[in-house]
């Protein structure tokens, strides 16, 4: 713990014309600029790179909140969208737009400091250092980390601010510190209300070749009124400690979301470093039916919730899972693609509205099937009650948009497809993992559900099909026929799960190749091969299966 010192001198950083947002720039040099030079620049900049991927999503949505703003409504239309797609943004515009609003960019105003609270202080006025900003620096273990010594007590302006703007995002959940004037606040502390907006989401980043495609290709129109959706730099009241009348209502759009107070921070300054920080609750948000102002997220219906609020539908964000590459779930971000519920006219899931802007911009001819973006998906998983952070997930994949769209139905059903008979090719090595184990004298019954626990052979499967599926999903181009993209597939995994299949047929022990009665059927290693190819077989179906759409999903 900290106390502030007193100063006669207040330092400046304002993020409109001081350099800090990294950006990695066309000739393959990174460069640190501000928020006008990043406009400015912005088709020579290639991308945001972040000290993390969170910071990336975090001031990529930062940068998008000025456009929305700036752009008041330009290029909500497709054929405006395909002029700023062609020409360019309005450089002069968004930077007139900023200026209006220049002091409330200060790192350090007195009254209005971006993204903090002005004066705000404990009971004992007290601070914490800057590593509760730094999401993946554990505050009690320094030991595993690459930022040691001074960097793990002390930042640089900017580098305060960008971990500043990656707080407002995705901090975790857990005990605050409890700031004077928050009626939230007991015993002097601020007890957990979850974790910040992004943390809860599984964010989809579509990247282009460079900054400006990236970030119209991001800017997915209002669903709501314009004039309501405000940044917090547009709120007149700087907020307080305490949870803010704009907090009751919510977002009203994607503006505000992007900027919204998650935390009342305040950081502390001493001899042109930020030394130390207090961190407390601010206006939290719950995830239900976020779609409609949340447009960087797939999202699922949510059977639990609709019991539990009693109403229906309910839409949970789709979070992004460790165990699991973002190509598997590729049918939950492609629009038109999703299944609908059995149980209810509602869809059981929505794709992210980007995406689904995307495809009406394909469908109105204003942006080009041949183009291919990068789909990033982007998320946190957190731990022990969500109060420390277990893994930061950053996956890239190649994405043509012939896939996308009314248009791209046909190969985005083979792509879907290939998911599915990919993964059970898969679970049919895992059963032969599992009859040559039980042949050998394992476990008698091997129930389907605990086929799950055989991780390592479906680790082991999947890093060999990983980069196939994207590597092929890269090549599904237009004019490509569906049926041939799918047997190119279908072949490829077809023999690599067989080479997979006979390692381990090889290193069978003797007593499986001799085998045993179950259930009074002789079950050996031979036995087992000749299950094993005739499911693979079935499970990798032909063609005009997939073409007609006959599902064969047993995941």
């Amino acid at each position: 713990m900290f106390e502030p010192e007193t100063h006669t001198d207040v330092p400046s950083f304002n993020l409109l014309v001081d350099p800090w947002i990294r950006c990695l720039d066309a000739d393959g040099v990174v460069r640190e600029r501000g928020l006008n030079a990043v406009f400015s620049d912005v088709r020579d900049i290639r991308e945001i790179v972040g000290e993390i991927p969170t910071q990336t999503f975090a001031i990529t949505r930062l940068l998008l909140a000025i456009l929305y703003r700036a752009l008041d409504g330009e290029g909500e239309d497709p054929g405006e969208w395909g002029n700023l797609w062609r020409e360019g943004l309005p450089v002069s515009g968004v930077q007139q737009y900023l200026s209006e609003y220049h002091d409330r960019f200060n790192l350090f105003d007195p009254v209005y400091p971006f993204f903090q609270v002005a004066d705000l202080h404990t009971s004992k006025n007290e601070f914490k250092g800057v590593v509760q900003l730094i999401l993946d620096l554990p505050a009690n273990n320094t030991l595993f980390t690459t930022r040691g010594g001074e960097s793990a007590t002390r930042l640089s302006f900017a580098e305060a601010a960008r971990w500043l703007v990656n707080a407002q995002s995705f901090d975790f959940s857990g005990i605050k510190s409890g700031a004077v004037n928050d009626p939230r606040v007991k015993g002097g502390k601020g007890y957990p209300q979850g974790v910040a907006w992004a943390g809860l989401i599984g964010g989809v980043l579509v990247e282009g070749d460079s900054l400006h495609e990236t970030l119209l290709l991001n800017l997915a129109p209002h669903r709501a009124s314009i004039d309501d959706d405000l940044p917090v730099w547009e709120v007149e009241v700087p907020d307080g400690p305490a949870p803010s009348a704009r907090g009751a209502r919510g977002p009203r759009g994607p503006a505000a979301l992007y900027t919204w107070q998650n935390r009342r921070i305040r950081l502390f300054e001493r001899e042109g470093v930020v030394v130390g920080s207090l961190l407390c609750y601010g206006d939290p948000l719950t995830p239900q039916n976020m779609q409609g102002v949340e447009p960087m997220s797939a999202w699922r219906r949510s059977a639990a919730q609709e019991k539990k609020l009693r109403s229906a539908p309910v839409y949970m964000p789709r979070e992004h899972h460790q165990s699991r590459a973002f190509w598997r779930g590729l049918s939950a971000v492609l629009p038109r693609t999703v299944e609908q519920s059995a149980q209810a006219e509602a869809p059981a899931a929505l794709p992210p509205y980007s995406l689904e802007w995307i495809a009406q911009l394909l469908q109105e001819g204003v942006l080009e099937r041949s183009v291919t973006v990068r789909l990033r998906a982007i998320g946190v998983v957190y731990g022990t009650q969500s109060s420390v952070v277990s893994e930061v997930i950053d996956d890239r994949l190649m994405l043509p948009l012939s896939v996308v769209g009314e248009n791209g139905r046909e190969l985005a059903a083979v792509a879907e497809a290939a998911v599915t008979r990919a993964e059970n090719a898969v679970r049919a090595l895992e059963r032969l993992d599992a009859d040559l184990t039980v042949a050998a004298g394992g476990e008698h019954r091997v129930p389907a559900d605990s086929l799950r626990e055989l991780g390592s052979t479906a680790t082991a499967a999947y890093l060999v099909i990983d980069p196939l599926y994207r590597r092929w999903l890269g090549a599904l181009r237009p004019g490509l026929a569906p049926g041939r993209a799918y047997d190119v597939w279908k072949e490829e995994v077809h023999r690599q799960i067989l080479i997979l299949g006979a390692e381990r047929l090889a290193l069978a022990s003797p007593q499986a190749w001799a085998g045993r009665l179950v259930d009074g059927r002789r079950l050996n290693s031979a036995i087992a091969e000749s299950r094993f190819r005739r499911a693979l077989q079935s499970e990798l179906a032909p063609t005009a299966e997939i073409l007609e759409g006959k599902s064969n999903d047993k995941i």
